[in-house]
């Protein structure tokens, strides 16, 4: 007996009918947007020739596809796409699926960054970093992840954009050498234990609990990453202090620091100060009113 052979209008409206008694919303875009993905084509061709016939093995296919997404799967799992900013994706449950509000954190570095080098914390399905490596002139772009599942997922999109990417496994800044780099993003797992416990079957049993669930208060990643943070910046400042401590030429620098004897001196104006913890800790009220009488000084003498 041949195989029946059925219209791409015919099948998407069986599919709008089974998403639609399974309670899923916008059944009939949903219906056009699994075909459309499956088969790698513009919507807009389905609504231009929706009289086409499919053949057996493509109408089974489309089936299986909307049989999987009544029962609650994903959308972007069922199809293995997913947009971002100006990207196509791989996306499947070895990572979040990536967040429309997402794509403001990467404008939102992209305000401020644009060169040198950066690192995605947790960068999962590498939506972030691949964007930033596309869209800004970055030197180098990195993205860590504990997940090993999630690493592969990113190398598999690193390749469809071929964007320039380094992935490196570890758990957040774990793997990172202090001082390499000259911005940090992140999207870290927030959820609490119970909030995880709440959340709709769609995303809890479909997406990875490490990338939701943070901990008792929901806060326990981003705290560790604001502790990295912090001591980056304190170490920091360290190296500049460091950098200013007088070794022999003088002439290119404003202050140099003598730490044994607890001295700072200021050369614009000649001044020792034999306080320089006060003065680390930002007590300048010495320097500050000696700057200002030296000023005063040269507008008379001027």
């Amino acid at each position: 007996m041949p195989e029946l052979v059925t219209d791409r209008g015919t099948l998407i409206q069986e599919g709008t009918d089974r998403l639609a008694r399974a309670g899923v919303p916008e059944p009939r875009h949903q219906a056009v947007r699994i075909w459309a993905e499956l088969s790698r084509a513009a919507q807009a061709d389905l609504l231009l020739a929706p009289d086409l016939d499919v053949d057996p093995a493509g109408a089974a296919r489309y089936q299986q596809a909307v049989k999987r997404r009544a029962s609650g799967e994903p959308l972007p799992h069922v199809t293995g796409w997913t947009g971002f900013r100006h990207l196509s994706l791989r996306s499947d449950r070895r990572a979040l699926i990536p967040r429309p509000e997402t794509e403001g954190l990467v404008e939102l570095l992209l305000q401020r960054a644009r060169r040198g080098r950066v690192v995605d914390v947790g960068t999962g399905s590498g939506c972030i970093a691949l964007s930033l490596a596309l869209e800004g002139g970055f030197t180098e772009v990195v993205g860590v992840d504990r997940s090993a599942e999630a690493l592969a997922l990113a190398g598999e999109n690193r390749e469809l954009t071929s964007a320039r990417l380094e992935l490196v496994q570890g758990d957040l800044c774990s793997p990172l050498r202090a001082g390499t780099f000259d911005a940090l993003i992140s999207n870290p797992p927030y959820l609490t234990a119970a909030e995880y416990a709440g959340l709709d079957p769609s995303v809890r049993e479909w997406e990875p609990a490490i990338a939701l669930e943070s901990g008792a208060d929901g806060l326990e990643a981003t705290t560790r990453l604001l502790d990295r943070m912090l001591a980056e910046q304190e170490a920091a400042r360290a190296r500049e202090r460091r950098s200013m401590v007088g070794t022999g030429d003088r002439s290119a620098k404003i202050r140099t620091y003598n730490f044994p004897q607890s001295r700072i001196t200021d050369h614009r104006i000649n001044l020792s100060v034999h306080n320089l913890a006060d003065v680390l800790n930002g007590n300048l009220d010495q320097m500050i009113d000696a700057l200002r009488m030296t000023s005063r000084q040269e507008l008379i003498d001027a």
